[in-house]
């Protein structure tokens, strides 16, 4: 289901159903009522029923201003998500709910998602939220790895950009002490965790490429398990939809927990 487009429909229809109402249905209805008055006294119920609105132009004023404000704020401000796989631990988990900046990459139009006013580019470290190429109703989460013209290798475990090694050092075992997994602390702009499975399983390899114009590379934190530009390639700048920037809620399916507010880095 495109939320977007159902959200844009619905502030058309009422914002519709609101104009005619005002240029007009509501002057024809007083029109009517006033000729009624002038040819005699009206009950109240009689008044009343005249100058009555229809349901649908009653229903169309009190939810249009609402929805144009959700439309604005959701499309050009901020937008909620949440994460659905484990792709981006430990920096984001299943059942985080996260806040997007809209507005950092430039204001996109809604369903379109046609830039009309250029504000920023992503930056080198930033956690992305974009329409998955192979399939643009889905929207998928990763970090910014590679921008325009840079050159990226990955292999080994260790990631190069522009033939240079990405610093990282080790932190402590993975969650739960679990000898399976290593969380490193890794620079890309500003520092952040990345989980890696244990050094003997070699994982995803990937040759030096050059990422083309408008076009950026991505990868998950949680860099054995995540499906990202080393396995379907870069991702479109018209397929960006914003910075995640904030953790504001998880939930697990239990009761919802405010303990994880947290500052996305």
């Amino acid at each position: 289901m495109n939320f977007s487009l159902l959200l844009v429909l619905a502030v058309a229809l009422s914002g519709l159903i609101y104009l005619l109402d005002a240029v007009i249905w509501r002057p024809g209805r007083r029109a009517r009522a006033a000729e009624a008055e002038s040819e005699g006294d009206l009950s109240a119920d009689e008044r009343e029923k005249l100058y009555k609105e229809p349901w649908p132009v009653d229903y169309a004023r009190s939810f249009f201003p609402v929805l144009l404000v959700v439309l604005i704020v959701r499309s050009f401000i901020v937008e909620p998500f949440q994460i659905p796989s484990g792709s981006m631990r430990p920096t984001l988990k299943v059942g985080d709910f996260i806040l997007v900046n809209k507005y950092a990459y430039g204001l996109r139009l809604p369903v379109l998602n046609t830039e009309v006013l250029d504000v920023g580019e992503p930056e080198r470290g930033d956690v992305m939220v974009f329409r998955y190429p192979e399939e643009p109703s889905v929207n998928f989460i990763k970090r910014v790895v590679g921008l325009p013209g840079d050159h990226i290798r990955y292999e080994g475990k260790q990631l190069y950009i522009n033939g240079e090694e990405v610093t990282k050092s080790l932190e402590e075992k993975g969650p739960d002490a679990s000898p399976r997994q290593l969380l490193l602390d890794e620079t890309l702009g500003d520092t952040h965790h990345a989980l890696y499975n244990n050094p003997l399983d070699p994982g995803p390899q990937m040759r030096e490429i050059e990422v083309p114009d408008g076009k950026y590379f991505m990868m998950g934190d949680n860099r054995d398990h995540s499906n990202d530009s080393r396995y379907w390639g870069f991702v479109p700048e018209e397929n960006i939809v914003g910075r995640a920037f904030a953790v504001w809620m998880h939930w697990d399916g239990g009761l919802p927990s405010f303990t994880s507010i947290r500052h996305i880095q």
